[in-house]
């Protein structure tokens, strides 16, 4: 057995070992089923088991689960954020259709669910035939989102306390399910030389059969998934490294006009990382709420005993703002009402 083990690399390491040895590949409830007994301690000490919620009382359900991503980009500066539509599904495919045509967003788009997490429904779109799938298909509503080509993408997890301490916990850097031609094999050849890829290969086959089957040139390297998901094949790098003073007050000065947000990470795009310190050319995708992961703790150079440290660190942060938010009068939501919301929501995602 050892000699088998020495014998793989992370690309030939079959999926159903990797799923077990790499704890990125786990199931959520098994990643974080340690941090239940932090949340415990932490929901006695606060006297309510959703205390978290307050630490971002200006944005719905604190920008847990079932919040709306329109609402929430909403309140950021439109500099910083790319063209995008709602779609309200009960106004139909038509309405849609000609809204987006009075938008002047091109083709490709991004449409992703106005609630929703983990890629879920996430997909970019061609032309207006991909579209109204997207539309008949969807069970919610959804925004469309103009599709931002630069190169970095970026996750960065930001705070403020009520008091003003502000900082940093994670930035990550994003890496996409890629691969290399050689001018004969089809792509759906080429991902099983990857295990991240292997993992990847039914999806592809069933969503895009025209790019797995497609043969890229010798020597080029073809995107293959442009969605930056964990789930979806992109790799999770950390980029702690670029932590530092200039890119805490950035994202300060971008967090301010926000009322009532104090955690959240900011999932976007930036031309380049010297255009992120001087706060240039930032497309911000997404901001998730309190329930938001530090993205970089599924990097490679990362272990078990670092990532729970991170974890917890982060779970501390949520509950001293929410302390801290609560000296200042503001409280929790009752636990059925955001159980209610919840169940909703996941309800709302068993439709398709």
């Amino acid at each position: 057995m050892k000699r088998f083990l020495k014998e793989w690399t992370p690309d030939s390491i079959p999926p159903f070992i990797a799923k077990v040895i790499y704890y990125e590949y786990w199931p959520f409830w098994l990643l974080y089923f340690p941090t239940l007994f932090y949340w415990f301690y932490l929901s006695i000490k606060a006297r309510s088991f959703v205390y978290f919620i307050s630490a971002n009382p200006g944005i719905d359900n604190g920008g847990a689960f079932g919040t709306s991503k329109d609402k929430i980009l909403s309140k950021i500066d439109a500099q910083y954020l790319p063209h995008a539509l709602f779609v309200d599904i009960d106004a139909g495919y038509s309405s849609m259709q000609d809204k987006f045509i009075e938008s002047k967003i091109l083709f490709p788009v991004i449409c992703k669910p106005d609630e929703g997490e983990m890629g879920f429904r996430v997909s970019r779109i061609f032309s207006f035939n991909e579209l109204e799938n997207y539309f008949d298909s969807s069970p919610c509503n959804f925004i469309i989102q103009e599709y931002i080509n630069y190169p970095e993408e970026l996750g960065v997890l930001f705070y403020r306390y009520p008091s003003g301490k502000t900082g940093i916990t994670s930035v990550t850097r994003k890496k996409f399910l890629s691969v290399k031609g050689n001018g004969f094999s089809p792509v759906y050849v080429l991902l099983k030389e990857q295990t991240r890829g292997r993992m990847q290969i039914d999806r592809i086959l069933k969503e895009r059969p025209s790019l797995a089957n497609s043969i890229p040139e010798n020597n080029t390297t073809l995107l293959v998934e442009p969605i930056g998901n964990h789930c979806k094949g992109t790799e999770f790098i950390n980029a702690c490294d670029l932590i530092n003073p200039t890119l805490v007050n950035v994202f300060d000065r971008i967090t301010k006009p926000i009322e009532g947000f104090y955690y959240g990470r900011f999932d976007l795009k930036v031309k380049s990382i010297e255009d992120l310190y001087r706060g240039e050319n930032i497309k911000i995708l997404e901001l998730n709420g309190v329930n938001c992961e530090p993205a970089h703790i599924y990097s490679h150079d990362m272990n078990l005993i670092r990532v729970y440290k991170t974890l917890f660190y982060n779970m501390k942060v949520v509950f001293e703002i929410a302390m801290e938010n609560k000296s200042r009068g503001i409280e929790a939501p009752s636990f059925y009402s955001v159980y209610k919301k919840v169940r909703q929501h996941f309800k709302l995602r068993k439709k398709n």
